[in-house]
């Protein structure tokens, strides 16, 4: 049985995943980055093998991805999330053909054919408005956790326009409306729509075309979904629960399979922490 690792250390969260060669997911973790990425990669990947009840040496092959994949010393190889995403996405949904990943400090677009191959991707300006930490501030200076976003929004009546084109700008623009009452729950939902509304943007900025695959952490709250869906005027697939958050991070622990695969056939022995 040849089981394989991917570990996505991204810039906010860290992910992980285990999975045996017919598909079959047996382990997950998750944790916050913070600075130390090797640790928040180690530990991360510690608790993905107590999770499957697996221990290190079993692990065949393991690729790393995410803004940290450098600082993992123990990987075999690395790839960009680009790729391990579009990877990820397209074993979740066959069909997709344009990958919006809202994270918690970036957001990608990307155009990927067939074979889950990355033909055009952009990625949002160096500003917090357009991903999901401006989301999260956004709860917090209003006095709310980040698992109470999703709730808050729900009870929106009135939501009201956050157009600043910076996370300053547009935080300024939050104070002004709790300064003359708005209710939290319709700044929540502006500052929610006006995530969506660079999202669609940066997607037509690589000719999007459907199926459509949203991911990131910012999805788990389905208004957001559902925002988007509308903005596009189509059907989007969401990946269900958590997973949402864990694409990347399968994406590589299939890319490790095939690797693993190639090197095989062509005879060449896997030594752990190889590096790419």
């Amino acid at each position: 049985m040849i089981i394989t690792a991917g570990i996505d250390v991204g810039s906010t969260y860290t992910k992980a995943v285990l999975q045996r060669e017919d598909g079959e997911i047996l382990g997950m973790a998750f944790r916050p980055t913070g600075f130390r990425l090797l640790e928040a990669a180690r530990k991360t990947y510690d608790e993905a093998l107590e999770d499957a009840g697996l221990a290190e040496a079993e692990i065949a092959y393991v690729i790393a991805t995410g803004a940290g994949r450098h600082q993992v010393d123990f990987k075999n190889l690395h790839v960009t999330d680009l790729t391990a995403s579009a990877r990820g996405a397209c074993a979740l949904f066959p069909r997709t053909r344009t990958i919006l990943d809202i994270g918690g400090q970036t957001m990608k677009a990307s155009r990927v054919d067939e074979s889950a191959k990355v033909n055009a991707f952009r990625l949002n300006d160096k500003c917090a408005a357009g991903t999901g930490a401006f989301l999260e501030k956004t709860a917090r200076y209003m006095g709310y956790s980040t698992q109470e976003i999703g709730t808050l929004m729900t009870t929106s009546k009135d939501p009201v326009p956050i157009s600043g084109v910076c996370a300053v700008f547009a935080e300024s623009e939050v104070i002004n409306h709790l300064s003359i009452g708005t209710a939290p729950a319709d700044i929540m939902q502006g500052a929610m729509e006006s995530l969506t509304g660079r999202s669609v943007q940066l997607m037509r900025r690589v000719r999007a075309e459907p199926e459509y695959t949203l991911i990131g952490g910012i999805l788990r709250f389905e208004t957001m979904g559902r925002s988007i869906s509308k903005a596009l005027e189509a059907d989007v697939n969401i990946p269900e629960g958590d997973m949402v958050q864990y694409v990347s991070a399968l994406g590589c622990a299939i890319l490790a399979r095939r690797r693993l695969e190639k090197l095989r056939a062509e005879g060449d022995l896997v030594t752990q922490g190889a590096h790419a």
